[in-house]
């Protein structure tokens, strides 16, 4: 008989929220550390952008609301229609492309995970360039500052190794309307803001109305507790550098960001999705044990549940211990894990016999494979694949086959010519970037190769020892043995292996998160289901430039898609 809990799950901290949970926030500011508690101010600070630059340089001052605010933040671009922006009339600031609870109860809208509603994230206008948007969307931010195996590789090509870095390329990038020449603008801004700004302004009054020049350097004892920043965290803004304020501005904002994490109880094991309550009602492990592999646990998972099926033992969730009705607070699907649910879990979880999989398992199906990049319980590998996205978008736009037949340069091409292939920075400007760009009809060649933008970039060279492990560990897997590491590791060698390939995403609350892959392209999880089948079925005939080879594992069938979707939906949580 199923069997409902009375738990007590540890919440996730509440970060940001707004229109319904007013008192929870204040609570929750309260109690988190001071630099975190800075670091979401600075987080949602709208003053740092190019479009508030010119409203300096037209005579105005740093405490002085916009006369006429950036129009990319008058609205929120959603899949439909766009809903009002919740930072109309101001500039570009973090919390506009990762959004929370902004727009939950709009139609169209709903919570995020800190991630927007956009298939791709829009970008503030500048008359120097064409864009107006980036060519991906935002991912969610919830879980992504996680341990990696392989160091810490940020956004979908791995261009940022920690989060500073990360913050610091969006500070005085073109997502805040700055263009690669502009950086010592963007950094000027910034220290101008800290250092005049009063507390006067809306933002702050949130903050305690606190000017940033007190807070930050942190040494008055006018400052309250919760607002008072320990000393490695402060910095003396009276007499500090540009460089040092936007350096300790870059480091709040990124320990803020740390705490963004979905919840765990006090053994660190995730306990609210009807998943994790499973997991938990019915004593089975919820992590790892030690050193094991997390595709070993997603194994061992397996076996220890069809053990309890055998016995008759295995109970199911059907309603949720956390909240006072049973439901979920911001998702409308019912709160449980049946039969239909562990169905899809054993079709993740089931692995072909061989790497690829055989005529008969093709023909029964139900064969996900999915662990092979989504293993329990992070549900990520945090490493790089291609899984047809680009392909498929492309032929789409242009033709069946297209993708196959696009001239792409091999390392020495490619460098020798750095602005007719390779991402603008500030030692190349004016680089056309073709290959980090959204396809058009109109100008054939333009796409997304992800990761190929950034391995062996001589602009970009913090990435390229993790990237050359990754990629060397993956040739060595696919190299004929007795395989040369030096000949087969070589960055000319391994650049063709990181065309298209952009990092696993996690798959927990997905309900919170379409639409789906880094081009917004998948409205429903159904329709993913339908395009691993179809890049499984491009990937076993040879026809998937590049494609991931734990593609070719995948047997899907049409009956397999509802008992999948219904497990994906059981990584559901009441993100808050």
């Amino acid at each position: 008989m199923p069997v409902e809990l009375s738990i007590l799950a540890s919440r996730s901290r509440c970060l940001g929220l707004g229109l319904l949970f007013v008192a929870a926030v204040s609570s929750a500011m309260a109690q988190d550390p001071p630099e975190v508690v800075i670091g979401e101010r600075l987080f949602k600070e709208t003053r740092f952008a190019q479009a508030f630059r010119a409203f300096l340089d037209g005579g105005h001052g740093p405490n002085e609301p916009m006369t006429s605010g950036d129009l990319v933040m008058d609205t929120t671009v959603t899949t439909s229609a766009p809903l009002a922006g919740p930072f109309a009339g101001q500039s570009m600031n973090c919390r506009a492309c990762h959004l929370v609870d902004e727009h939950v109860g709009a139609a169209g809208g709903g919570m995020r995970s800190y991630n927007d509603f956009a298939r791709r994230s829009p970008v503030p206008h500048r008359t120097q360039d064409t864009k107006t948007a980036a060519p991906r969307n935002s991912p969610p931010l919830v879980n992504a500052s996680l341990t990696r195996a392989v160091g810490m590789q940020l956004h979908f090509d791995a261009e940022f190794t920690s989060l500073p870095d990360l913050v610091a390329g969006t500070l005085t990038g073109r997502n805040y309307g700055w263009l690669p020449t502009e950086r010592a603008q963007a950094v000027q801004t910034v220290a101008r803001v800290i250092r005049e700004d009063d507390g006067s302004g809306g933002l702050a009054q949130e903050f305690g109305a606190l000017p940033y020049s007190l807070t930050l350097t942190g040494t008055s004892p006018s400052i309250p507790p919760e607002y008072r920043l320990p000393s490695q965290y402060r910095v003396n803004v009276a007499t500090a550098s540009d460089d040092a304020i936007f350096q300790a501005i870059g480091k709040l904002i990124s320990i803020y960001t740390e705490q963004l994490v979905f919840s765990t109880d006090q053994n660190g094991n995730f306990n609210l999705s009807p998943f994790d309550v499973f997991l938990q009602l019915n004593g089975l492990p919820q992590q790892p044990a030690g050193s094991e592999a997390r595709e070993n646990y997603s194994r061992r998972l397996m076996t220890l549940i069809a053990a309890k099926v055998t016995a008759g033992t295995l109970q199911f969730v059907t309603s949720n211990p956390n909240t006072s009705g049973g439901d979920f607070d911001f998702h409308t699907q019912p709160f449980v894990f049946g039969p239909q649910e562990l169905n899809g879990l054993r079709i993740f979880m089931r692995e072909p016999a061989a790497a690829v999989a055989s005529p008969s398992e093709l023909a029964a199906g139900g064969t996900g494979n999915c662990i092979a990049c989504h293993s329990a319980p992070l549900f990520t590998d945090f490493l790089f694949h291609n899984t047809g996205t680009t392909q498929k978008e492309y032929d789409a736009v242009h033709f069946t086959g297209a993708f196959n037949g696009l001239s792409i340069p091999a390392l020495a091409a490619r460098n020798a010519a750095y602005n007719s292939y390779l991402p603008a920075t500030g030692t190349h400007p004016n680089a056309a970037e073709p290959f980090r760009a959204i396809p058009n009809s109109a100008q054939p060649g333009r796409t997304d190769l992800g990761v190929w933008n950034i391995f062996a970039n001589p602009d970009i060279p913090k990435p390229q020892g993790n990237l050359n492990l990754i990629f060397c560990q993956l040739a060595m897997k696919e190299a004929t043995p007795p395989a040369n590491v030096i000949t087969t590791c070589s960055q000319t060698a391994l650049l063709p292996k990181t065309i298209a390939t952009f990092k696993t995403p996690g798959l927990r609350d997905l309900g919170h998160s379409g639409p789906y892959m880094h081009t917004g392209q998948f409205d429903a999880l159904d329709d993913i289901v339908t395009f691993y089948q179809e890049t499984s079925q491009l990937a076993r005939a040879g026809t998937l430039r590049n494609g991931a080879r734990e593609l070719k594992g995948i047997a899907l069938i049409g009956s397999d898609t509802a008992a999948l979707v219904a497990f994906l939906k059981s990584l559901n949580e009441d993100y808050q």
